[in-house]
């Protein structure tokens, strides 16, 4: 059943990431007769209120500077004339 859980749903695996996969699928497989597919959305949400996922955190790996922010907006020294 997990096999044909990620392969109908995920285009690639990659084994970094595959306990959140074994994580997914062992909660779909546990609540399965207990509720339906929107009961269990609502579970999931209510569960993930609050808590911040960075890209370092979901990737392992650092941002690349062009994507980095830093909450403020740079401005340029001297103003453009328009």
């Amino acid at each position: 059943m997990l096999k044909r859980g990620i392969s109908g749903t995920y285009v690639s695996v990659e084994p970094f990431h595959l306990f959140r996969y074994l994580d997914e699928q062992s909660f779909r497989f546990n609540t399965r007769k207990d509720m339906n597919n929107g009961q269990r959305f609502k579970l999931a949400m209510s569960q993930i209120g609050g808590k911040r996922l960075t890209y370092t955190e979901l990737t392992g790996k650092d941002q690349s500077p062009r994507y980095e922010t830093t909450g403020t907006r740079e401005t340029p020294e001297t103003p453009i004339p328009f």
